[in-house]
């Protein structure tokens, strides 16, 4: 089962490098990031012409996350954080497959720092780990696939000096994310690329694909269930160099 992280950076946009995508790749799950489009603009029919059903949570112009399943539609278990009912942004969504929990996540980036963008960085993340807390007593195969905008190593990045006072790289950005780990979840990316230097996002500015100039955010965290059946993990890096293609490369994980 091949589970797959898509910060696809505008769905419209990107609709055919995401069809292609689907194609010939044909994953089980997918998970989008950053659709950018509200829920009556989600390409639905085009996605169900490609083969497979799908749960969104849109926003106009903004985040907003999907989960795509082939040949079946995900069954929504939440959509949005608990912790704060004042926050309206589309950036968390649950859902069934087959008994698979799979949630897809627009965690926010939180810059400039410092400043309420990454005052409310932190305190979301605080809100995922409950959710991921609850997640984990449920002991079910789950999977928290997302855009973490957490580079979590210095060895996730090109440069520790170009990203040094990004909050991505802010240590209580990585607290936050190791707390994750903490609770019992694998990252499967570093688990099957323990030496690190495996880029997920590459800028659009100052020839950052050109040069792999890149870092790892997109990360595919799995519960102790979901981790026994780990196969391998990796990123399908060709897609970022394609036509119009997003900054981020198709993040994936195979289960057994």
């Amino acid at each position: 089962m091949k589970i797959v992280s898509y910060n696809v950076n505008g769905i419209r946009a990107r609709l055919e490098r995401l069809v292609e995508y689907l194609s010939e790749q044909q994953p089980d799950v997918v998970c989008l990031q950053e659709l950018k489009a509200a829920d009556d603009g989600f390409p639905i029919d085009d996605i169900r012409a490609a083969g497979y059903g799908a749960v969104w949570h849109g926003q106009k112009g903004f985040n907003g996350v999907a989960v795509l399943a082939r040949g079946k539609d995900p069954v929504e278990r939440q959509r949005g954080l608990a912790g704060d009912p004042e926050d309206a942004h589309s950036r968390y969504l649950e859902c069934d497959v087959d008994g698979l929990v799979v949630a897809s996540i627009y965690l926010p980036n939180g810059n400039p720092r410092p400043g309420p963008k990454f005052d409310y960085k932190l305190k979301w993340m605080e809100r995922l780990a409950d959710r991921a807390r609850d997640l984990l007593a449920e002991e079910v195969p789950a999977v928290l696939a997302g855009d973490y905008n957490v580079i979590p190593n210095n060895d996730d990045t090109f440069s520790v000096r170009a990203m040094a006072d990004d909050a991505l790289t802010q240590p209580e950005s990585r607290e936050r994310y190791r707390a994750l780990l903490n609770q019992g979840w694998t990252d499967s990316l570093r688990t099957r690329h323990p030496q690190g230097g495996v880029w997920t996002y590459w800028d659009y500015q100052a020839g950052a694909w050109q040069r792999d100039a890149g870092f790892r955010i997109d990360h595919l965290l799995l519960s102790p269930v979901a981790a026994d059946r780990l196969a391998d993990a990796g990123v399908d890096k060709e897609y970022r160099g394609r036509e119009k293609a997003s900054d981020h490369a198709p993040t994936w994980v195979r289960l057994r």
